[in-house]
């Protein structure tokens, strides 16, 4: 199991440790409910330096990165990012992604899921037929987020960059906390604001940096948060966790991803992925809200009100800022109009919920 920059300074604060994705990762410190609350409402700080970056870079970058992803990176300009995935042969989706544009057409930076690292360094390699220039950096890159509407302002006190006016999915590279050459990106997965922190694991730079993070944020109620509360948070907001939500035989129609596939360039599956749009898919990803009390979990199956299959929960949750139980689930695409009522097989018992609007909040 792989430790972070970080893992000695949460088992220190007495986080509750875990194992997610190979690494040793703080689950959580004082509780979901109050880190969920304390992003939400003001400042919290999350580990995130399990997740992978590569640099792409040459004159033929951008079109290995159009032919592997969905969305069209050729609308990113210097300090721009784009949420996108990389689709399979099947038109499932190997992973989700960010792609960060470093210079116009010639360098780029690919943030991945820290179980897909290897998986889509493969994936991009089998691509990569022009001789792009490419860099793995994940074990040398440390990355902080500061999430919740407070964190820009507090960390706007540790850099000459200007982080307050750092527009959603925009980025900046500069000084901060004492190091030098730092991303800090606004791309942020729990729907609250705020900023990631990229910089290299070198010399005392984690150190520089949680310390100077906690100098400032402690005094003003910024928290550490782990990822349990991060899976809350990003829940909330309808946003997808891959695994769970999304994987290699789900396909970006199906799981309401239409907005980053971009049917104006070739890529992978490109033909299969438009078919699904044109023809219809017979299941949706959507949101649930229970009716009845329970939770739902991811595996749990779906049924009508007849007691018939008709999908399955992908992840479920008590969302702590509304004080009921929601989820999402892959439905039939008959069952999926908002409204719909469906039930939630929990202990082998049907419990009532409905088809929502998401983001729940």
């Amino acid at each position: 199991m792989k430790n972070t920059p970080f893992t000695e300074r949460h088992i220190a604060m007495g986080a509750k440790m875990a194992e997610f994705a190979g690494y040793n990762m703080p689950i959580s410190y004082t509780g979901i409910n109050e880190e969920h609350h304390a992003v939400r409402n003001n400042a919290g700080i999350f580990d995130v330096s399990h997740m992978g970056e590569f640099i792409l870079k040459g004159p033929d970058a951008l079109d290995l990165i159009q032919r592997v992803t969905t969305n069209d990176a050729s609308k990113l300009t210097d300090g721009k990012a784009q949420y996108s995935c990389l689709p399979n042969d099947n038109a499932g989706i190997v992973d989700d992604l960010l792609v960060y544009c470093v210079e116009q057409n010639k360098s780029y930076m690919l943030v991945v899921n820290a179980s897909n690292i290897d998986k889509d360094w493969a994936w991009i390699s089998k691509h990569n037929t022009k001789g792009v220039e490419m860099h793995n950096i994940s074990d040398k890159t440390a990355l902080l987020a500061v999430q919740g509407p407070k964190a820009t302002e507090y960390m706007q006190q540790l850099t000459d960059m200007d982080l307050v006016n750092l527009k959603y999915y925009t980025f900046a590279k500069g000084t901060f906390a004492g190091v030098e050459n730092v991303i800090v990106s606004a791309t942020g997965y729990t729907g609250a604001g705020g900023v990631e922190i990229y910089f290299e694991d070198k010399d005392d730079n984690a150190d520089k940096v949680w310390e100077a993070i906690f100098k400032v944020g402690t005094p003003l109620g910024l928290k550490p948060v782990g990822l349990a509360a991060r899976d809350t948070l990003r829940l909330e907001k309808g946003f997808c966790l891959y695994g769970n939500d999304i994987d290699d035989t789900t396909s970006p129609i199906e799981a309401g991803l239409g907005w980053i596939t971009k049917f104006t360039k070739d890529f992978t599956s490109r033909a299969a992925i438009e078919g699904h749009k044109t023809n219809g898919v017979s299941r949706k990803l959507v949101g649930i809200e229970m009716v009845d009390r329970g939770i739902p979990r991811h595996g749990h199956t779906m049924q009508n009100a007849e007691g018939k299959e008709i999908g399955v929960v992908t992840s479920g949750t008590q969302a702590p800022s509304l004080g009921k139980a929601i989820g999402m689930a892959y439905i039939a695409t008959e069952h999926t109009a908002e409204g719909s009522e469906v039930f939630v097989m929990i202990r082998d018992k049907a419990v009532k919920a409905k088809v929502v609007k998401m983001p729940f909040a």
